[in-house]
């Protein structure tokens, strides 16, 4: 099987890395992140110019490889402009349940002229599912919703919610609602990135395609969403690994680099065993959902093995670099932090592996 990038993934590729690594360094980046809104709408413009922001929207626009190579790109710069939370995970849900006119909101999206947040995950929800607390109610040709969302990734900049509502006659349904008309309490998460609890109260609301059950379209959109957190925690790890090699060659102790040092060479060759296993499971989950293969199993696995290297690679990243490793000048910090946070969303490697339990019975007991 041929896993090289096609010409125009490695074009996209280093196109994307060219204009995140002339934005961002670590310095930059604290700027940015501790600004107002977090991130930076001039390299919103530039990727909206790149394509980047339409990426799997239609067949012409490229798929999830297209948006794996995006991703990663952006987990190793951990730019904080939330591509996958307000532009391609919401954005897709709308391209596959929406209606023709609703689609075409894409465009905007895709020029980087709209932010979209996908409000699904609820207080205590711990591994998303496609039942919800938050009601829908119908009123002649009228919707409303009410309920509370949180968190919503990107929700405190969204200007369109794609929001999950249970359905009068059961089911749970997808409705699109102006994010102004809701009230919205914004925060900051400890990698930097910014999210929102929203708080709905008979807020009106469109159907996104027709009032019905959605739960399939739902799941799917959850699998994509996972499928870019791997992408985006492979980049940060390859960075992280990166950063630590050039650290041992560099830093002397006894009069000597730290890569002389045998059992530091093996904990980072480790690292590396670690990261080429996350890679694997990565493109795995990336080339089932660019088949249309949209299993949430595929999912819990590329997310359970993304949850184990990230951790591993975190841990060793700090401890080989020593006290600098915790500082939060020195970037190592900040990548520790957010596979902390990816590993964290939409499910803790823990919480995979009871998926993967619950699923045991799907298969057939080999006896010997």
């Amino acid at each position: 099987m041929d896993f090289q990038f096609s010409e125009e993934q490695v074009l996209l590729r280093d196109t994307t890395r060219d204009m995140l690594s002339r934005k961002y360094d670590p310095e930059s980046r604290l700027k940015t992140i501790d600004s107002e809104l977090g991130w930076s709408r001039d390299v919103w413009k530039q990727l909206a110019e790149v394509g980047v922001l339409g990426l799997g929207f239609d067949e012409d626009a490229g798929g999830q490889i297209e948006v794996l190579v995006v991703l990663t790109e952006i987990g190793r710069r951990l730019a904080p402009e939330p591509v996958l939370h307000a532009a391609l995970g919401p954005g897709a849900l709308i391209a596959e349940a929406g209606t023709e006119q609703q689609r075409a909101l894409l465009d905007e999206v895709a020029g980087g002229e709209r932010l979209l947040a996908f409000a699904h995950l609820e207080p205590g929800m711990r591994l998303p599912t496609a039942t919800v607390a938050t009601k829908a109610v119908r009123d002649g040709d009228s919707w409303t919703v009410s309920g509370t969302k949180n968190p919503v990734p990107a929700g405190d900049c969204a200007d369109t919610l794609v929001v999950s509502a249970q359905l009068p006659d059961g089911g749970t349904g997808l409705f699109l609602v102006d994010a102004a008309a809701t009230r919205r309490t914004p925060f900051r998460t400890f990698d930097g990135q910014r999210g929102a609890q929203i708080d709905f109260d008979s807020v009106a609301a469109e159907p996104l395609g027709e009032a019905a059950d959605s739960s399939e379209a739902i799941s799917r959109a959850l699998v994509r969403i996972s499928s870019g957190l791997c992408a985006e925690a492979l980049g940060a790890m390859e960075e992280a690994l990166r950063l630590t090699s050039e650290y041992l060659t560099q830093r002397k102790q006894f009069g000597v680099t730290l890569s002389k040092f045998q059992t530091l060479t093996q904990r980072a060759a480790d690292m590396y065993v670690s990261l080429e296993l996350a890679r694997s499971m990565t493109f795995y989950a990336a080339m089932s959902v660019a088949d249309d293969n949209l299993d949430t199993t595929i999912a819990a696995r590329a997310k359970l093995q993304i949850g184990r290297s990230g951790r591993h690679i975190a841990q060793e990243s700090i401890q080989l670099h020593g006290g600098i490793g915790v500082t939060a000048e020195y970037p190592i910090s900040h990548y520790a932090a957010r596979l902390t946070a990816i590993d964290r969303t939409l499910g803790s490697a823990q919480d995979q592996l009871h998926v993967l339990i619950d699923h045991l019975g799907d298969y057939e007991v080999v006896a010997l």
